[in-house]
């Protein structure tokens, strides 16, 4: 199952563009606000040299990555929360991803308006940060009012959900976003029902033109790096009309422009670290693929990824390591070499595991 990522920001900062350089997609972009009025899905394959690697060790078969959703979200301005310009539909699309895309326009063209009149970076990410905070106020408000009403009566659970939401109000009012509060495990399972927007995890992306990195980014990373969060520059229009040609001719452009590969590859594998999962590999069959599931996931309920039946008839998992099969280079070998670990239902997957089901 794919992640999803929304792409957020001011309109005309480049979302729709980067939108088509990950996915392919052929978004309409137009130089004009509110080009996107309707949320629009894509899929982004993720970059994967492990994959690359166990694929060369089974070159006959298909090399199938994990992938994941991104999702064009119309653009914000000040006064969303509010449901100012398209705030409303902005708010109920971006509370449907897990992870946030925040693209910064860090490019000048006269030809492309924006919004407020020029582009001022730490102006531009605190419209949007502000609109989110504001929107999470309202939510946490409305609830603490529901919960309140319990709460009176004595009930425990109501009581305790009531002090979380009052602390985390007092939180929003002083500017700072639910992720940066102090959260328990349990907490964040509370506040699953209300999703709130400041929760999701960022990833600020810095569009600049082709020129490349500028003062505008410079300040795109200061403000990340304030923030604790990760940041990517991508030279949004280049990359998009690189992703509409053939790989080869790709390849001819990069390397005239000095560039060793895309940035959008580098922009996806930054956002997959946003969230705290980790992949898997399999090769039984006519596919080398790779999946992804929660940390934490132990063997049977990652083999339900592959297949549900795979939870309920789960007998063992064999664990292998890419390192491992590379050396002996053939299943057989290693399993000759002892190298094949056996593990049942408590086993925990590691990021990397190559592992073989056997189901009943």
């Amino acid at each position: 199952m794919s992640r999803t990522f929304g792409l957020a920001g001011l309109p005309n900062a480049g979302k729709s563009t980067i939108f088509n350089a990950l996915t392919a997609a052929g978004a309409k972009v137009e130089p004009y606000p509110f080009s996107t009025l309707q949320a629009q899905k894509g899929v982004a394959p993720v970059p994967d040299p492990r994959l690359d690697r166990l694929h060369a060790l089974f070159p006959e078969k298909k090399k199938v990555p994990t992938t994941i959703e991104v999702v064009d979200i119309a653009g914000l301005v000040e006064g969303a929360s509010r449901g100012e310009g398209l705030g409303n539909q902005f708010l109920a699309d971006i509370r449907n991803v897990e992870a946030i895309l925040h693209v910064v326009r860090c490019f000048e063209d006269p030809d492309i308006a924006h919004p407020m009149g020029e582009v001022d970076v730490v102006r531009d990410v605190e419209v949007v940060e502000t609109e989110l905070l504001l929107k999470d106020l309202e939510t946490l408000e409305g609830r603490r009012e529901r919960v309140s009403k319990t709460a009176r009566i004595g009930e425990k659970e109501a009581k305790e959900e009531l002090a979380l939401l009052e602390r985390l109000i007092e939180s929003l009012k002083q500017g700072i976003p639910l992720r940066a509060a102090t959260i328990s495990p349990e907490e964040k399972e509370k506040l699953k029902g209300i999703a709130p927007l400041t929760l999701k995890p960022v990833l600020f992306v810095a569009n600049v033109g082709d020129e490349g990195e500028n003062e505008h980014s410079q300040k795109v990373a200061e403000l990340a790096r304030a923030r604790g969060a990760g940041w990517v520059a991508i030279r949004g229009r280049l990359e998009m009309e690189l992703s509409e040609l053939p790989e080869e001719e790709r390849r001819a452009f990069l390397k005239e422009y000095g560039l060793e590969g895309l940035a959008v590859e580098r922009l996806v594998r930054e956002a997959y670290r946003l969230l705290s999962v980790v992949t898997f590999y399999t090769f039984v069959g006519p596919e080398v693929r790779a999946w992804t599931v929660p940390a934490g996931t132990k063997a049977p309920e990652a083999g339900a990824v592959i297949h549900t039946d795979f939870r309920d008839r789960f007998v063992l998992a064999e664990i292998m390591k890419l390192e491992d099969l590379e050396h002996y280079r053939s299943e057989k070998a290693l399993r000759e070499a002892g190298k094949v670990v056996r593990a049942g239902r408590d086993y925990v997957v590691q990021d990397g595991d190559v592992i073989h089901f056997i189901v009943a």
